[in-house]
């Protein structure tokens, strides 16, 4: 077992050191927050004064942050702090420049890094289900390897520095287009009087079978665990949908390719969350594409 820092105990960083703690790592925690700290805490992990004094003494140092320059500032700062030769465990979701800059500091300090970034949202974060995705040497994927195993049920190594951003970035990218189609197939069966539940009956055994359908069906009804089914509460929140749909964009101005259908999901997403429902489901959007007013 190892002696596990981890910083940022919100909805996904606080179950994921749960399962850690249950896994019978030993886990340091420190948030900004004084209410995830609080409720880290019942679970078991060890709550510190500072990132410094959680960092000290780890083996593995794991950060769940929002956006890449939370990253790179809080590595700068951890980096000074942790044992020489320790594992950095990035398992936010950024974009791939901030991952290869963070990789790059990390390696200039003496550390080996690893970027990880997750799917399976709160749920399997909870559950211990997660998917991550991650990018770095082998040395850092093999030596991170059982902590992930004990947060997740699947643990791809894509391949070097932002290979994990990469992957998880294109993954969403396919996920919101792909919600979006699913949900303007359904508001058009509603015109045309064909019921949902005849629309997933064929869809979900035909061409048109996709995870937007099967897991996660936007219309109350045929997929009982669906936000759909629960006012379209989260689930996987529409703000971060469209956080992860601008991360697709930039990446793919960055690398020159065109993506017509992410730049147009992009826009409607954000129009969606412009209209007061980024707290909502993302797949609430079938709502603003009814044209409901107000939505969901």
């Amino acid at each position: 077992m190892a002696n596990i820092a981890f910083l940022g105990l919100g909805n996904m960083g606080g179950p994921m050191a749960a399962n850690l703690v249950k896994a019978g790592h030993w886990v340091a925690g420190y948030d900004l927050v004084e209410a995830q700290k609080q409720t880290a805490a019942e679970t078991g992990v060890s709550i510190m004064g500072s990132a410094h004094e959680a960092v000290a003494g780890a083996e593995i140092v794991v950060t769940m942050l929002p956006a890449g320059r939370h990253v790179i500032s809080a590595w700068a700062d951890l980096l000074t702090a942790a044992p020489k030769g320790a594992l950095i465990v990035d398992c936010s979701t950024i974009d791939v420049d901030s991952a290869k800059r963070a990789h790059e500091a990390g390696a200039a300090a003496g550390m080996l890094t690893l970027d990880a970034p997750v799917s399976g949202g709160v749920g399997g974060a909870s559950g211990g289900t997660l998917t991550f995705m991650c990018g770095g040497s082998n040395e850092a994927f093999d030596k991170a390897k059982p902590a992930l195993e004990a947060m997740g049920k699947r643990i791809v190594h894509c391949g070097g520095a932002g290979a994990g951003q990469a992957a998880k970035i294109c993954n969403n990218m396919v996920l919101g287009a792909t919600m979006i189609a699913t949900c303007e197939a359904f508001a058009l069966a509603e015109k045309l009087g064909l019921s949902a539940q005849a629309l997933f009956d064929v869809a979900s055994t035909s061409s048109g079978q996709s995870w937007s359908l099967t897991s996660y069906c936007p219309v109350p009804g045929p997929v009982p665990a669906s936000p759909a089914n629960r006012g379209y509460k989260p689930g996987f929140a529409a703000s971060l949908m469209l956080k992860d749909m601008r991360l697709s964009q930039e990446a793919a101005a960055s690398a020159g390719v065109a993506t017509p259908l992410g730049a147009e999901a992009t826009q409607l997403y954000a129009l969606f969350v412009a209209a007061g429902h980024g707290g909502d489901d993302f797949s609430g959007v079938i709502n603003f594409l009814r044209g409901a007013q107000p939505f969901g």
